[in-house]
């Protein structure tokens, strides 16, 4: 393969220049909705007490999930071998830290006392998966620095085997990040619509979507900053295969888990719950999730890549607006997964009908305050925010084919 050249973002673009001035004021924005949470409770919130898991947790396992996933394109290059994405194992790497960055900031901001995660820190319950997932994120920050390391290094760099050694390390670490994280909820035997064990492949073929998304978007919006062709035109019609394959694989997954909730006679409420009684957990299900977020980007790509479908439409804008709509299905498939499954009552006393004054065995209410989505905006924009000021400052871009558009 051809010596790749790396390079920083030298121009300054308006274009880049007010990306990094918004996510800035959304950061601000969001502390703002943090400290405003902080002064009055998180009874100015819609969370209650059926609902402890609100918007802030949506965006937050979203950019976790993401992170993971973001990564693969590195693992590609280096685990297996796929020379043609090495190019991208850089930024691969970097936007891998930046999105779980801006997931676990989401979440100590979302504490009610982020003072209080020392406890957390020193204090374990290896019971529970939550204790397993400090050491999941903490290490695969580490991990992930150094595989960026062994790229980067003069030294390391000359000897291959330094950076497949950290690219399995890093690959076997992120399926076990993205295991734990689904098993927050597949380990949940309470909530019937948690309790089950394909969660975890559904979050792996979930993370694979979301963090090749994003990684699509950030080059797509670099090659329009730097005016080079970062992405020639086989691998864009690599990256919309691997975007048709990742939204059926979440898709078959999804199928499964509902199939196999269906057949299990326990779990027949719950389903009915979100299939078809749900109101807007129902609808994003199926409108957002499956639809917006599945089927019409797997469509739209499969059209682009066919002869009849490029007279419609170019592979890359094909690929654009297939990565905003798995993303935007990403946050609702979060929602339903997160907020529905609290709605849906506890069964206490299974077989049995249970009132009470604190509304045992109804739906629970809940709709998002204003300052959860903002903590929730702002963790993505922390995210693109460290990915932009990274590409400013270290060589993380590959060099393309100078272009005038």
């Amino acid at each position: 393969m051809a010596h790749i050249t790396y390079q920083k973002l030298d121009d300054h673009s308006v274009l880049f220049w007010g990306l990094l001035a918004m996510h800035a004021a959304l950061i601000m924005v969001g502390l703002g909705a943090v400290l405003y949470m902080e002064h009055h409770g998180h009874i100015v919130t819609g969370m209650n007490n059926a609902v402890v898991w609100g918007t802030p947790h949506v965006f937050a396992v979203f950019l976790i999930v993401a992170a993971s996933g973001a990564l693969n394109v590195a693992s590609i290059s280096s685990v297996f071998n796929r020379l043609a994405y090495k190019p991208f194992a850089r930024l691969s790497g970097v936007l891998a830290i930046a999105l779980l960055a801006g997931g676990l900031a989401v979440l100590v901001l979302d504490l009610g006392r982020p003072e209080r995660l020392t406890v957390a820190m020193t204090t374990y319950n290896f019971k529970s998966i939550f204790s397993w997932n400090i050491y999941l994120y903490t290490g695969f920050l580490v991990i992930v620095a150094a595989y960026l390391f062994t790229m980067m290094d003069r030294g390391t760099a000359r000897n291959p085997a330094y950076t497949k050694a950290a690219g399995w390390f890093a690959f076997v670490w992120r399926l076990a990040l993205t295991t734990g994280t689904g098993s927050i909820f597949g380990f949940l035997v309470a909530r019937e619509a948690y309790d089950a064990a394909i969660m975890a492949p559904l979050f792996i073929a979930a993370s694979f979507l979301y963090g090749l998304a994003f990684t699509v978007l950030v080059l797509l919006t670099m090659c329009r900053e730097t005016r080079q062709r970062l992405l020639n035109d086989e691998m864009v019609s690599s990256f919309r295969g691997l975007l048709i394959i990742f939204a059926l694989a979440v898709l078959y997954f999804t199928i499964v888990q509902h199939l196999t909730n269906l057949y299990a006679a326990q779990h027949w409420d719950v389903e009915m719950f979100i299939l078809r009684d749900g109101g807007i957990y129902t609808k994003l299900f199926w409108l957002g999730h499956i639809v917006v977020g599945l089927v019409i980007p797997a469509g739209l790509l499969l059209l682009a890549g066919s002869n009849a479908g490029k007279a419609y439409i170019s592979e890359r804008r094909a690929l654009t607006v297939a990565s905003i709509l798995a993303l935007i299905g990403g946050l609702c498939f979060m929602y339903v997964t997160i907020i529905g499954g609290q709605a849906f009552p506890l069964k206490l006393f299974p077989g049995k009908e249970v009132s009470s004054s604190f509304l045992d065995g109804q739906i629970a209410n809940y709709a998002p305050s204003l300052p959860e989505v903002l903590l929730g905006i702002a963790g993505v924009s922390i995210a693109m925010l460290i990915t932009g000021v990274a590409l400013k400052v270290m060589p993380f871009l590959p060099k393309g084919e100078e272009y005038d558009g």
